[in-house]
């Protein structure tokens, strides 16, 4: 894993760790910023369409497939399983995974990672599922909605955390968060995929457990939130939330930079647009 840089030495515009990195550096001693990414992807035969599926038609609706056994529910168990083993021989924080509600769609947890260390673990990892893939003759699409119509999209959930949100009163220092990011909702919504907000405005359509790309809320246990907090860390008062608005195909260093930016520092002064699909 390397960053890039330009022939002057300054970093590549693609080069998103970078900024990423700085950022990381103001805020890891006092608040020691920690994230875990829910990566899912979606499996594709040669043609492009899903794997397993009937080559004439659709497969049966969702419902039963999500976390699902049995030949007839999950299609390319063998590569979500040899990708985590070779995940784990790489030495990666792969931390689980399972099949998802669309058939031939996967999801696998890379972290907790602390700062950088979630983006460069999560880029490393697609990486390696991509080169399983390979061997076993199957495309991975990051695509957040490959198929159109009544079938769920694929994200990037991001679980975040901080020193102060694990301590006692926990929970009020995230509801203070929640605030600042629903107020900089539309630069998350930017950042959250590489074509600005345009991939991403397929799959958040207030449907399919996803809240609208133009609406922000937060909830307990609330899978249509965009921002949810798991029961036992309401029960608990402090621990971690839970974003899911960033899309399968977003880039890890643009999203845990955005969070550290809202919800600890409150700081986009320094912030550069200039290769950025769109602007708020």
């Amino acid at each position: 894993m390397c960053e890039t840089y330009a022939k002057d030495g300054t970093p590549h515009p693609t080069n998103k760790r970078y900024s990423c990195d700085r950022i990381m550096e103001r805020v890891m001693d006092e608040e020691n910023p920690e994230f875990a990414i829910e990566q899912e992807y979606t499996l594709l035969d040669y043609d492009g369409h899903p794997f397993g599926w009937p080559k004439s038609g659709y497969p049966g609706q969702q419902g039963p497939y999500y976390c699902a056994v049995g030949a007839t529910n999950v299609f390319g168990r063998q590569i979500s399983e040899a990708h985590y083993k070779a995940c784990l021989y790489a030495g990666l924080c792969v931390s689980g995974s399972n099949a998802e509600v669309m058939p031939a769609q996967w999801e696998y947890q890379v972290g907790p990672c602390p700062g950088t260390a979630m983006g460069d673990e999560l880029w490393i990892s697609r990486y390696i599922l991509h080169r399983v893939a390979e061997d076993f003759g199957v495309i991975v699409t990051l695509d957040p909605k490959p198929m159109p119509g009544d079938w769920n999209g694929a994200g990037g959930h991001c679980n975040f955390s901080t020193s102060r949100m694990k301590a006692e009163n926990g929970m009020k220092v995230m509801e203070e968060a929640i605030q600042r990011l629903e107020k900089r909702h539309k630069e998350h919504i930017i950042l959250y995929d590489p074509s600005g907000g345009v991939d991403n405005s397929r799959r958040l359509t207030g449907l399919h457990e996803t809240a609208h790309i133009d609406q922000f809320f937060w909830g307990v246990a609330h899978r249509g939130a965009s921002i949810r907090i798991p029961r036992g860390v309401a029960q608990a008062g402090r621990g971690y939330l839970e974003d899911r608005r960033p899309s399968s195909n977003g880039d890890p260093y643009l999203v845990c930079e955005a969070l550290v930016r809202t919800a600890v520092l409150d700081d986009w002064t320094d912030f550069d647009w200039t290769n950025m699909p769109s602007k708020p």
